[in-house]
């Protein structure tokens, strides 16, 4: 404990990270994780060392470190993602160099395993595959790609006798085949989009991207679009603790087969301050049929007392950073195309009456619009990739072998003595 100092209008005794973790009984990683999310503040003092105040770490204690935006907070310790100062990495590895560098399927793995695999082919379960092509062909043809994804992991699960084998290596080919067959047995709008051209070190012709493609667009990429959608998955595939992660580890937590721990988070994804943000952001785009209609389309939403799709993040108040690197990558491969106009009339007008910043949902709904891909696309893309970190947490899960239950804060008539 050092000196009296004031850090964020708390006058008090100032602890060291180690002092701070140990008075919270956490780790210093999750120490700094409350200091991502802005349940904490901290100073650096003259020796680049973070500070923190005793009074705001005893406050955090007392309220059972409640998120001021999001409500009580679950705190689990975790070694898949860490978002720092605007920067998020996957095991230690920058996300946004990922991104550009190597494919979703290695991503995948890296987040699973630990490790970059040995070039390997993600191959489908072909019996899998045809079985939940029959299921989907019964859906009307309306029904949206991550409805459609919800069947097929159930589908899927029901026909593997050995999905209860929760070791990791068993998790790691349990989710290549469900991922690969997930995507495979979307019904086809388009023909093969061909090898994934790829910047990634080890390029795979086949490549998950290049499978969802022609799932959901009825058109080939133009050159970088596989690459912006492969970046798309990886900047998507973990975000630390959202709500559907945190759904899929309390279900990984019993135990629960690995088909259902992603049809956990497919289902709690689905839900209105989710993944469906996307979704009204592909709607708002849609109605933005010229540049000059892009104020418009704005201010009908907020006429209507809505949230802007896709603009805003609680975790990042500068603005979402997964957002800019794929809006490059939408540059470069849309560079000239009106539909872009559009898209980028739609963030200068919002940026003109400082509303906040897009974020990685309304870039999703951008690749689609450009893709032409089909309605809920964008949906689509974050289930994909989303599912391969539920994995990886389910993977945690299994080998803690300890079921989460939190515990609730009694508020209602009282009971006992005191009643």
């Amino acid at each position: 404990m050092i000196n009296i100092r004031t850090l964020g209008g708390v006058v008090g005794a100032l602890l060291t990270a180690e002092e701070a973790a140990a008075r919270l009984g956490v780790k210093p990683a999750t120490l700094y994780a409350y200091v991502s999310r802005g349940l904490l503040s901290r100073e650096r003092g003259a020796d680049g060392r973070s500070r923190f105040a005793l009074a705001e770490l005893d406050r955090l204690g007392r309220h059972g470190r409640r998120d001021r935006a999001s409500g009580p907070e679950l705190a689990i310790e975790s070694a898949l993602t860490a978002i720092e100062d605007g920067a998020i990495f996957y095991r230690g590895e920058d996300i946004f160099r990922l991104a550009l560098s190597r494919n979703f399927e290695e991503v995948a793995e890296l987040l699973w395993l630990g490790v970059f695999p040995e070039p390997q082919e993600w191959a489908s379960d072909p019996a899998a595959v045809q079985q939940v092509a029959r299921v989907q062909s019964a859906l009307p043809e309306g029904v949206l790609p991550l409805d459609r994804l919800r069947v097929g992991v159930a589908s899927a699960g029901a026909l593997d006798p050995l999905r209860y084998d929760t070791g990791e290596a068993a998790v790691a080919v349990t989710g290549r085949r469900l991922l690969a067959t997930l995507v495979d047995s979307l019904p086809r709008l388009g023909g093969d989009p061909g090898p994934l051209r790829v910047r990634p070190a080890r390029p795979l012709s086949g490549s998950l991207a290049a499978r969802l493609w022609s799932a959901l667009a009825d058109a080939p990429p133009p050159v970088g679009g596989l690459e912006a959608l492969n970046a798309a998955l990886v900047l998507v595939a973990d975000h630390e603790l959202s709500v559907s992660t945190v759904a899929a580890r309390m279900a990984a937590s019993i135990a629960a087969d690995p088909y259902s721990v992603v049809g956990v988070g497919l289902s709690a994804l689905g839900a209105a301050l989710q993944a469906v943000a996307s979704l009204a952001a592909e709607d708002l785009l849609a109605d933005v049929t010229s540049e000059e209609a892009a104020s418009a389309a704005i201010g009908e939403r907020l006429r209507r007392g809505d949230r802007l799709p896709g603009f805003g993040h609680g975790l990042y108040p500068a603005g979402d950073p997964r957002a800019p690197v794929l809006l490059r990558l939408l540059r470069t491969s849309w560079k000239g195309d009106e539909r872009l106009a559009r898209i980028e009339a739609v963030v200068a007008a919002a940026a003109s009456r400082g509303l906040p910043a897009p974020n990685v949902d309304f870039m999703l709904a951008a690749l689609a619009r450009l893709a032409g891909m089909r309605r809920g696309a964008s949906e689509a893309i974050f289930g994909v990739a989303r599912s391969a970190g539920w994995l990886a947490h389910a993977m945690e899960e299994y080998s803690r072998r300890t079921s989460i239950r939190p515990r609730a804060i009694y508020v209602g008539v009282p009971v006992g003595p005191e009643r």
